[in-house]
């Protein structure tokens, strides 16, 4: 059977190996400006993007440097809703000079992981979306409040899974405190993705098999293996009737 999946990663985080990574995915994520990324950065990162014809999207955070994005911030509706507004404008942009689209929007860190359960959150990044005059995607996880909330805001989907994190029973992600959140086995990743394509389940850190669907798959663009690994996943599915768009 062929199936058909995206692959992506997120960049402009100050690795500086996109140019690395752009032959093997079809999507890329950038930050812009919240938890990492400036306007050169995100500038060259669109150029590599267009020049290996990988789509773009937005990364955007809480406004939260210090903490790379990945501690929930204790900040009104207003002000995220500000913050999240300005990054995507960011980059939207430099989109514009650079004669390129903006083909999604994808929250980072602890945004993403709240947007995943908790209404508020993912409603303002709802109505960020809404105050812009663009057909553009959102990359969600599957049955997650920000999923059912796009769908009843008329918002396209996609469904998003992670080549190189663990899942926790209620598909929530393996915390980054614990040793086994992150895979770096190559193996082990082409195994964990072929499974969600193929199956459409995640097997959890406590072994059981757990309903999922996912249309884009991500790696983590500062994993320390991340060239590798995308590098192997793209090959691996493809020798096994993936196509990746």
């Amino acid at each position: 059977m062929q199936y058909k999946i995206d692959l992506n990663a997120d960049v402009g985080e100050g690795i500086g190996n996109e140019a690395q990574l752009m032959p093997y995915i079809s999507s890329c994520n950038i930050a812009c400006g919240g938890h990492a990324g400036t306007d050169d950065s995100m500038q060259t990162i669109v150029k590599l993007a267009k020049r290996d014809r990988v789509k773009i999207g937005a990364h955007p955070s809480f406004p939260d440097k210090k903490n790379f994005g990945r501690l929930k911030m204790d900040i009104s509706s207003v002000t995220l809703f500000s913050s999240v507004k300005n990054q995507i404008e960011s980059l939207v942009n430099i989109l514009r000079e650079e004669q390129a689209g903006l083909h999604h929007i994808k929250p980072h860190g602890a945004l993403y992981n709240l947007a995943t359960v908790d209404k508020k959150i993912a409603l303002v990044i709802i109505e960020v979306i809404k105050s812009f005059a663009l057909p553009v995607k959102l990359f969600v996880p599957y049955d997650s409040v920000i999923a059912n909330l796009a769908i009843q805001n008329n918002i396209p989907i996609i469904y998003e899974a992670f080549a190189d994190r663990n899942y926790n029973d209620d598909l929530t992600l393996v915390s980054r405190a614990q040793k086994e959140a992150i895979i770096q086995d190559s193996e082990v990743v082409f195994k964990h993705v072929f499974r969600m394509i193929s199956e459409q389940k995640v097997k959890t850190i406590s072994g059981k098999e757990i309903e999922i669907m996912a249309q884009t798959f991500c790696v983590h663009g500062d994993n320390p293996k991340a060239i590798n690994l995308v590098k192997k996943l793209n090959e691996k599915l493809k020798n096994n009737g993936v196509e990746i768009i």
